[in-house]
């Protein structure tokens, strides 16, 4: 296909779209203890949704969030809405049977009911629609992946058929549909949910980061100010777990980022939602950006920390976007990251054998809209005592043999190897050479740290060992920031913790 230019530059900003426009109130820091049934970390559509159905059975819930409501990977998603997890199914039935298939499939499709059912309910204008998904291939390779991905859909009685055309200009061999699938605003949706716990009295505190928990005669969250929240229950559900009880999750979870692009098209965006079955992935869905409509083109993804000058991922999707619509408009971008579990299906329950009383949720891989909501479900049943029909299948206890003996010693193993490789490397760079706007790894008084210098010239200099357990850091050009390639913990150019597992900053080496 023959490229076109786009009309403009990629923006200089990483920011999404979705905050804007959505009335958000803000939440005074904790600056007191208090006791609650329930308490929640994590102000995104885990535990907003949980916090909603636990207040709505008469639970008093406190909801924590380390920085502001939604703003962390919900306020980042491509809010693709569906049961379609890519081409899933078939390896779901080969490892787990057609049971936990069938139940995995169930209950991500009750997600996407319950949103649109709450959004009836509320009456909010989330800009719900059910769509199409499609799983495409461009190669042979994919192509008979696709077939044995029917023949589950086909066991599981999933609604779907298989097609050697879809209506974009983008050669494949064939693709899967599943239909009955959806997209929404998830912003619009969920502060609706935040104004109902609100509403019935929930407690609820921004700039609140939470650090441990200890355990007396009932469990009670730590904050990083000292002060606790002791509850019955402890759902931790921030993206990572601020605490992991003896789960060991930074060893069974790897982080992965990906990209998004938000652009206006000459060319009509048809019906539907599509990701290839190849990696690295290109995912397309429409939605309205101050009632204009876009195409969010997503992808090409890669593990934290790792691969080349992360401006490279967004370059990629604008080529790409340039050969199926041709020029565009490009208004936003932004990235994510996401937590892939050993066997790709979340952590959901009990956070450890040793602590019944706190409960977690994480893993979501690229699908963190009905992951969320399917976590908030199970969470809340677990909360108060009740049976949950998917329970069992989320249980993060579980380990089976193959693949998560498979992915366990992989994945460690990459492990080991970045942690050797960072500290054998001798940078060329010092901190003089950087220009305005540049990162780097530098020498520094003999030793390896990270410098930046900002537009105003002033060079930030941090000690490179993450935080979390001493492997190098590298930087993201593209997020300026400073990415670990061994659990994905993530540090703003000053040092602070911008995700975890990591808790403590990065030391400063300029102050």
């Amino acid at each position: 296909m023959k490229a076109h230019h786009s009309t403009n530059a990629l923006p200089e900003e990483s920011k999404p779209f979705w905050r804007e426009g959505v009335e958000m109130p803000t939440f005074s820091p904790l600056d007191e203890d208090i006791h609650v049934d329930v308490a929640i970390v994590g102000g995104g559509i885990t535990g907003v949704t949980a916090a909603y159905l636990l207040i709505r059975e008469g639970v008093s819930v406190a909801l924590l969030e380390a920085d502001r409501l939604l703003c962390g990977s919900t306020g980042h998603t491509t809010a693709k809405l569906t049961a379609q997890h890519n081409l899933f199914y078939d390896e779901l039935i080969s490892h787990g049977g057609l049971d936990k298939a069938q139940r995995y499939y169930e209950s991500n499709q009750r997600a996407i009911d319950f949103v649109q059912s709450t959004a009836t309910e509320l009456n909010v204008d989330c800009e719900f629609q059910f769509e199409d998904a499609y799983v495409f291939a461009t190669t042979a390779k994919s192509a008979q992946r696709i077939e044995k991905e029917y023949q589950a859909y086909q066991k599981l009685q999933i609604p779907g058929d298989i097609t050697d055309t879809i209506p974009l200009h983008i050669p494949i061999h064939n693709a899967i549909r599943m239909s009955h699938q959806a997209q929404f605003h998830p912003l619009k949706f969920l502060a609706a949910l935040v104004h109902e716990i609100q509403e019935k009295g929930a407690r609820i505190f921004e700039q609140t980061v939470a650090v441990d928990v200890t355990y007396d005669n009932a469990p009670a969250i730590i904050t990083r100010t000292g002060h606790r929240v002791t509850a019955r229950k402890i759902l931790a559900c921030s993206h990572y777990p601020f605490y992991s009880g003896q789960g060991y999750y930074f060893a069974r979870m790897y982080a992965e980022r990906a990209y998004v692009l938000a652009a206006k098209t000459k060319t009509d965006y048809p019906a539907g939602m599509y990701i290839c079955a190849e990696s690295p992935a290109r995912s397309l869905r429409s939605a309205r950006v101050h009632g204009e409509p876009v195409v969010l083109i997503t992808g090409d993804g890669h593990r934290t920390g790792q691969g080349p000058d992360t401006f490279t991922h967004y370059k990629n999707l604008q080529a790409f976007g340039e050969q199926v619509f041709g020029a565009m408009d490009i208004l936003y971008r932004w990235s994510n990251q996401d937590l892939y579990t050993l066997d790709k299906i979340p952590y959901i329950g009990e956070i450890a054998n040793v602590h019944p009383n706190v409960l977690v949720a994480t893993g979501y891989k690229k699908w963190g809209m009905s992951s969320g909501i399917v976590a908030a479900h199970i969470l809340r049943d677990l909360a108060l005592g009740r049976d949950n029909p998917y329970a069992d299948l989320y249980h993060p206890g579980r380990f089976y043999a193959d693949p998560s003996l498979r992915k366990f010693l992989m994945h460690n193993g990459t492990v080991t190897a970045h942690l050797i490789k960072g500290k054998l490397q001798i940078p060329a760079h010092h901190p003089d050479d950087l220009v305005v706007g540049e990162g780097s790894v530098v020498t520094y008084n003999g030793h390896r740290a990270g410098a930046y210098k900002d537009e105003q010239g002033t060079i930030y200099l941090v000690d490179t060992t993450c935080t979390h357990m001493g492997c190098e850091v590298n930087w993201n050009h593209a997020e300026r920031t400073w990415d670990c390639p061994c659990h994905g913990s993530r540090f703003t150019y000053t040092g602070d913790v911008v995700q975890g597992p990591a808790k403590k900053p990065l030391e400063r080496l300029d102050e």
